[in-house]
């Protein structure tokens, strides 16, 4: 409680008076982990508008912007909460873009965030419990909640013609919240849920966990799992026995690692991931592609659009202290106000030092609702030709 007691006063101490020469933007990713494919491209996102900001001049009259990395591993909360208490206590930063995943995201939330009145914007935690845990207005997120995941993963499948499927999910916040979602929307459409069963990542074999599915049966595998850890067991132990040949894939599954690993074996299956279209990811990808990173991989552009979303409210509050700037967020979010896309950030924080409301739509259409949460829009996709296509924006 002491190190917590002494963070917070060494935040507000940075933050009040004069802008500070250099703020610190804390990234806190699963880099290692059962999505540590995802993270690489996430973190570039994140930086290029850290980078974008800093490089403008026109941030709290000139001061610069560093990113300071943390390692969340998604799935080890006292890992996350660790990282968490480093970026904050050592290298004082003044918010967090993260955590990456749901469980992480809660733990440091809880732990770290609201003991120290930090701001956490997460690019990808979707847990639905998200949406109603306290967070003394600390904690905000560019991806929408699973919970309409679930909705559009059920429209999907009725419209594949697949009227009944197994599902398994990783045994996490994640994985029951989405699941469950998942389940209910897809019942209520006219879909058969066969089986509704968790399994464990970190296993060398899920023989098991793939007989009890396909002893269930149904027209299709439906795993809520991670790409880099059981999910994909699960997949090549579904793919090895025949047990399945189609497959539905929620966000923690679609990774290049399904293309790399899978290939032409899995054509034909369905999935989705929250993204967007239009003028502010076409800007998006193409600074992506100059940055030299893939900014159409999962949750990149939502990663972008986190980062922005704290250097503008802090703009806005003329303060880095996120006790202040925290009331900014939605705000520069929702606007109403001069839209400001991706690529576009130095006009945002010119207007907004000129005391000119701002409506940031960012790379995503970013909208923020409820408890600051992103509305969000969803890329469909099929693998063809053992590469993941997108079929349409929903």
């Amino acid at each position: 409680m002491k190190k917590i007691l002494l963070a917070s006063a060494a935040i507000a101490l940075g933050a009040s008076g004069a802008y500070a020469n250099d703020v610190k933007i804390g990234v806190l990713l699963g880099f290692t982990g059962p999505l540590e494919s995802m993270a690489p491209n996430m973190d570039a996102g994140a930086e290029l508008a850290i980078k974008e900001v800093s490089d403008s001049g026109k941030f709290m009259d000139g001061s610069t912007v560093t990113p300071v990395k943390g390692d969340s591993t998604c799935i080890d909360a006292s890992a996350a909460t660790a990282a968490a208490e480093t970026l904050v206590t050592s290298d004082k930063v003044s918010g967090i873009v993260g955590a990456q995943c749901s469980g992480a995201t809660t733990a440091v939330l809880q732990n770290v965030a609201m003991p120290n009145g930090v701001v956490m914007i997460s690019p990808s935690a979707t847990s639905p419990a998200l949406s109603t845990m306290p967070d003394d207005g600390l904690f905000f997120r560019t991806a929408p909640s699973d919970a309409r995941q679930g909705d559009v993963m059920a429209d999907e499948v009725i419209e594949k013609g697949i009227k009944s499927v197994a599902v398994t999910y990783t045994n996490n916040d994640y994985g029951k919240g989405l699941a469950d979602a998942f389940d209910k929307a897809y019942e209520a459409k006219g879909g058969k849920v066969t089986i509704s069963a968790a399994h464990e990542d970190g296993k060398g074999d899920y023989s098991a966990e793939v007989a009890s599915l396909a002893s269930a049966g149904g027209d299709a595998l439906v795993i809520v799992g991670y790409i880099d850890q059981g999910g994909s067991g699960i997949l090549r132990g579904a793919l090895d026995t025949g047990a399945f040949s189609t497959f539905v894939f929620p966000d923690g599954m679609v990774g290049k690692t399904l293309e790399d690993n899978f290939g032409k074996e899995i054509n034909g299956s369905i999935g989705q991931y929250p993204d967007s279209q239009g003028q502010g990811m076409d800007s998006f990808l193409a600074a992506a592609k100059t940055a030299g990173f893939d900014g159409s991989s999962a949750y990149s552009a939502s990663a972008y659009d986190a980062a922005a979303l704290i250097l503008l409210a802090m703009q806005d509050a003329k303060s880095t202290d996120p006790s202040v700037y925290k009331t900014k967020v939605m705000e520069v979010a929702n606007g109403p106000g001069e839209k400001i896309y991706a690529g576009e950030l130095a006009k945002g924080l010119e207007l907004l030092k000129e005391g000119k409301p701002i409506d940031y739509e960012g790379a995503t259409a970013v909208r923020l609702i409820g408890n600051g949460e992103a509305a969000g829009s969803f890329r469909e996709i099929t693998i063809k030709d053992g590469k993941i296509e997108t079929v349409k924006y929903r």
